[in-house]
């Protein structure tokens, strides 16, 4: 499929942004990438995993760290360490990219494929624009089927492939190598710990695999399943039906409430954007905690929904899904919920244990017919 006009784009940013639970940056920046990558004359779009050669060379570039907005206080230290308006020399746009030239001129090896770690705004979408930089496919897919903080939590892991090396390019022009790590968890808490350093997102790319493999490892035709879904819910509201429930009803997921933010704390720390919030729902109470995604979710003060479900949150004035830098109080919202995909469904990394919670995770299909 190819997006070859601005509502295509937002169609399917906007898809990717409610795949993305709260995470995987800024929708605005997804758009960007792929708007600067269309007007440059580059073809945007992504083919059918089949299709592609077994012997083809696949990569996975993604962006690493918070999405947190800067406070003055960070932007002061940041400025102690040369790092202002002045001296970035990187767009968001441009790091993956870049990311992927480093990693080829370290292992000495031309990539063909991209493969998106994540359905998010920014990450997948700038993924799909470094792609088209260079001269690359995407393949219809990726490594999660939803947005994680964490890259141990995507497929690529599961199946136990090497991770490193890692390139990483971030906003100043700091270029970096992950030689090798110990350990999937240890590559991640690097990675993470490179773009602390540059107060924000590093554009990184790793996770080399030959086509034959990758093809077994990536969750097929998500691309196109978050096209559509973009495309369903701006339709819907311009039709002036419900498009919280039609989306719902398209994926086969549960709306669990509808409301106002009346209460959000959040914080930036080691990388991470992490947080609550609770949504007045009138009879009901809903509260959401969030590391860059959202993981959990009470209903009147008891567990309810957790990842690797996906709880997505969508503006009722706009009909955009909300990612967590851009919540806030007193906006009002619909709190969604959906099963994950397979491919996630025994993973113990994105359950509520993993993230420090003593709370079983109960699959979403139980939990509504519970009810």
């Amino acid at each position: 499929m190819k997006l070859e006009n601005r509502q295509q784009v937002e169609d399917f940013v906007r898809g990717c942004t409610f795949f993305g639970t709260g995470g995987g940056g800024l929708p605005e920046n997804g758009i960007d990438s792929l708007m600067t990558a269309l007007n440059d004359g580059h073809e945007i779009g992504w083919v059918d995993a089949e299709s592609i050669p077994d012997d083809a060379m696949s990569v996975c570039p993604f962006l690493m760290g918070s999405i947190a907005p800067h406070t003055e206080d960070t932007i002061k230290e940041m400025s102690s360490y040369g790092m202002t308006d002045e001296t970035s020399v990187n767009p968001e746009r441009d790091r993956m990219s870049k990311a992927i030239g480093e990693l080829e001129e370290y292992t000495k090896q031309k990539f063909d494929v991209i493969v998106p770690i994540e359905l998010a705004g920014a990450n997948a979408s700038a993924a799909i624009a470094a792609g088209a930089q260079r001269g690359m496919v995407t393949v219809d897919g990726d490594y999660t089927g939803r947005a994680i903080p964490e890259i141990v939590q995507i497929t690529y892991n599961y199946d136990g492939h090497k991770l490193a090396p890692i390139a990483s390019v971030d906003e100043w022009g700091n270029v970096c190598i992950i030689k090798n790590a110990i350990n999937p968890r240890t590559t991640e808490h690097l990675g993470k710990l490179i773009s602390v350093a540059g107060y924000g997102l590093a554009g990184q790319a790793g996770m080399a695999l030959e086509a034959s493999k990758m093809k077994k490892t990536v969750i097929k035709n998500t691309l196109s399943e978050s096209y559509e879904a973009g495309k369903l819910l701006r339709e819907a509201k311009e039709a002036g039906k419900d498009f919280v429930q039609e989306l719902m009803t398209f994926l086969g997921g549960y709306v669990i409430g509808r409301g106002v933010i009346v209460e959000k704390d959040d914080r930036d720390t080691d990388g991470y954007y992490w947080g609550t919030y609770t949504v007045d729902c009138g009879e009901e109470e809903l509260k959401v905690w969030f590391k860059n995604e959202n993981h959990v979710l009470w209903k009147n003060g008891s567990p309810y929904i957790t990842s690797p479900d996906l709880i997505c949150a969508i503006d009722t004035d706009t009909g955009e899904p909300v990612p967590n830098p851009s919540s806030y109080e007193g906006q009002n919202v619909a709190i969604v919920a959906l099963a994950c995909k397979d491919e996630q469904k025994n993973s113990t990394l994105l359950t509520p244990r993993y993230f420090g919670f003593d709370i079983d995770h109960v699959p979403i299909d139980s939990v509504i017919k519970e009810r």
